[in-house]
């Protein structure tokens, strides 16, 4: 049954996310609302009075009345391929003219597969959501077990009706076929398999988005806590996507001109079996990379001389002094080979 809730999804990637290349490729039917709404990044929102020549403007995907039999459908190729472990079928502001059910299903193909050949018979579509009944105007989250890397999905609506968002939430599973051995990469970077896995605090926006494609497009799009009160300080841990060697680090204060941490230090560890969290132990034995650090506000901090303890590592804690917002954490190092 679906739950309101997508608490249980906390700290996975979105990976159907725009940001990260995420794309609607075709649909059976847009006649009121286009299908590219499904993956915007903010809420839906609802506008009374906004009209269009086919009907009321809907904040996004809106399909007609169907009067044959069948039921109506969208293919999306997901920005990071990867398995996938739960979804949110939200259908806010669609009220009376919400989908009764929903199903999704899913498969993996290499390179970039035309629509006209995913819509084909022969495309190997394996359910990872059976019909399931949706709420008007609500969150409908599901759990999947969806292990296997996948690429690209198909979300079916009966028999029609309107969809607001999509989130499908995993983790990403590169293709590392293709890295050439003594490349460095960034090792945090969610479309290399990064994410961050715990924090103290996440107060105004997300910890993933310090691990997100390119810079910050505003103060929102990073990670930012709340004004600390008391002793202490905040802090984040990132597993990189492969345990590597790292040779370099960026801290990006971008758009945090007043709220920017005034000091960081970095520590790593190789903890390839712990637990999310067991990493906040006493007694994980993080070592020291990068020592205090003064920040400067809406700028770019590069670390390389400075590192020190370099050793392979499977994740890294950023620790900021006291508290306050960093919107980007670069991890570049080269991956370590058996």
């Amino acid at each position: 049954m679906p739950s309101d809730s997508i608490n249980a999804f906390a700290g996975l990637i979105d990976l159907a996310s725009e940001r990260l290349g995420g794309r609607v490729l075709v649909a059976s039917d847009e006649f009121f609302a286009e299908k590219e709404n499904l993956l915007k990044s903010g809420a839906a929102i609802f506008i009374p009075d906004k009209y269009t020549r086919r009907g009321k403007w809907m904040d996004g995907w809106e399909t007609r009345r169907r009067r044959t039999p069948g039921h109506d459908w969208c293919i999306i190729k997901l920005g990071c391929a990867g398995a996938l472990h739960g979804v949110d079928i939200d259908t806010s502001h669609f009220l009376g003219n919400n989908p009764s059910y929903a199903s999704i299903e899913a498969c993996s193909l290499e390179g970039n597969p035309s629509a006209e050949l995913l819509t084909k018979q022969t495309v190997g579509w394996e359910e990872i959501l059976p019909k399931s009944p949706l709420k008007a105007g609500s969150h409908n989250v599901f759990a999947l077990q969806a292990e296997r890397r996948w690429t690209h999905i198909r979300l079916n609506i009966y028999p029609d009706g309107g969809v607001a968002r999509l989130r499908l939430f995993g983790t990403v599973i590169p293709d590392w076929r293709s890295y050439k051995k003594g490349s460095v990469l960034d090792l945090a970077a969610v479309e290399n398999g990064g994410v961050a896995v715990a924090a103290s605090d996440m107060f105004f926006s997300p910890m993933n988005n310090l691990l997100m494609p390119g810079r910050a497009t505003n103060m929102g799009d990073g990670w930012e806590t709340r004004r600390r009160r008391g002793p202490g300080h905040d802090w984040v841990i990132v597993k990189l996507g492969r345990p590597g060697l790292i040779k370099k680090i960026e801290v990006d204060t971008n758009h945090f001109k007043g709220n920017y941490p005034d000091q960081c230090s970095i520590d790593t560890c190789y903890e390839p079996s712990r637990s999310v969290d067991a990493l906040t132990w006493p007694d994980v034995p993080w070592m020291e990379i990068l020592p205090r650090t003064k920040l400067s506000p809406h700028a770019r901090h590069f670390f390389q001389r400075e590192l020190k303890n370099v050793h392979q590592a499977t994740h890294v804690r950023l620790n900021i002094y006291p508290d306050g917002g960093v919107s980007r954490l670069r991890v570049w190092g080269t991956i370590k080979t058996d």
